[in-house]
C-alpha cells in the first residue's frame, strides 16, 4: 500500500503527533523521524506501532528498513511529497516511526539509595533537554527525573537532541516534584540542590555515596521550595564575569562530578 494522499488518517495523525504534545500524552504516543532514531528505538525495545518510509528510503537503508518493519505493527509506504508533509527536517531521510510513551524499558521505577541521577525542574528548552539525556546516557547516570511542568520529553526536537538517549535512559515524570524531593531527602537519599548562590563548592564534596542532583530552569534556577527540600545545595566555582552557564552545559558539569 502507498499512500499518495496528506489527507490520509495515518499521516493527519503522524502530524499531529509531530506537533502537538496534547495530543502525545491522549494517545500515548509520540514520533520520531530519521534513520537512526527510528533504529535506535527498535533495538532499545520500544514498540513501535507504526512505520512509515519511502520507497527511496528502503532501497537506500535495506538492512534497518527489514529490522523495523520485522517489529513494527505496521508499516506503510509513503510518497516522498507526503512525506514532507510530517518531517520537520530539511532533507528527511524518509524513515518515520510511532511509539508507545514511556515503555517499561525505560520507565524509572524505583530509586536506590546509591544511585545517581539527576532531577530536572521545569527545564523549558527541548535542545536543553535532549542534550542533558544525550550527556547522562553518556556519563552512566541511572536516570532522569523530570518535573511535570518541563517541555514534553517525547518532543520532536528532544528526541532529534537527545541522539536516541530518551530510548534507553530511563526516566520519570513526577507532577508533584518538591514533595517527591522531599520525601526522598527524607528516606536517606542525598539531594544536591545545584544552585548559582550561597552554596558548597562542587569542588569540595564527597560524591562517593551517590544521589540526586537537581538542575532548574534555565532562567530562574530550583524554586526556593525544592532548594529547601533539598539535603544540600551545590555550587559550580566560576571565573571572570559570568554569572551562570546554560543549563545543558551546568547540567553535565554537575552529572560528571556526581559520578565521583
Amino acid at each position: 500500500m502507498l499512500i499518495t494522499s496528506k489527507d490520509n488518517d495515518i499521516i493527519k495523525e503522524a502530524a499531529k503527533l509531530m506537533q502537538n504534545a496534547k495530543f502525545r500524552k491522549e494517545r500515548g504516543l509520540f514520533a520520531a523521524e530519521g534513520v537512526r532514531l527510528c533504529t535506535d528505538g527498535v533495538i532499545s525495545g520500544s514498540k513501535a506501532e507504526c512505520f512509515l518510509y519511502t520507497e527511496n528510503a528502503a532501497k537506500k537503508y535495506p538492512k534497518e528498513f527489514e529490522l523495523i518493519c520485522a517489529s513494527a505493527k505496521k508499516a506503510y509506504a509513503v510518497s516522498e511529497s507526503v512525506f514532507k508533509k510530517i518531517s520537520d527536517t530539511t532533507n528527511p531521510q524518509g524513515f518515520f516511526c510511532v511509539f508507545d510513551i514511556l515503555d517499561k524499558n525505560n520507565k524509572l521505577d524505583k530509586i536506590s539509595i546509591q544511585g545517581r541521577y539527576a532531577a530536572l525542574e521545569n527545564i523549558q528548552d527541548p535542545s536543553n533537554l535532549g542534550t542533558i539525556l544525550r550527556t547522562a546516557e553518556a556519563l552512566g547516570v541511572d536516570g532522569i527525573i523530570l518535573s511535570g511542568d518541563c517541555c514534553d520529553v517525547y518532543s520532536p526536537k528532544v528526541i532529534r537532541g537527545s541522539m536516541g538517549a530518551v530510548f534507553r535512559v530511563p526516566i520519570r515524570i513526577e507532577e508533584s516534584f518538591t514533595d517527591y524531593i522531599k520525601s526522598l531527602s527524607e528516606s536517606g537519599i542525598v539531594t544536591y540542590a545545584s544552585t548559582p548562590h550561597e552554596a558548597e563548592n562542587i569542588n569540595n564534596v564527597d560524591f562517593s555515596c551517590g544521589g540526586i542532583m537537581l538542575i532548574g530552569n534555565e532562567g530562574n534556577g530550583l524554586r526556593p521550595e525544592t532548594i529547601a527540600a533539598c539535603t544540600k545545595s551545590v555550587r559550580i566555582n566560576m571565573r571572570g564575569r559570568a554569572e551562570s552557564l546554560n543549563a545543558a552545559a551546568a547540567a553535565a558539569i554537575l552529572m560528571y562530578k556526581l559520578q565521583g
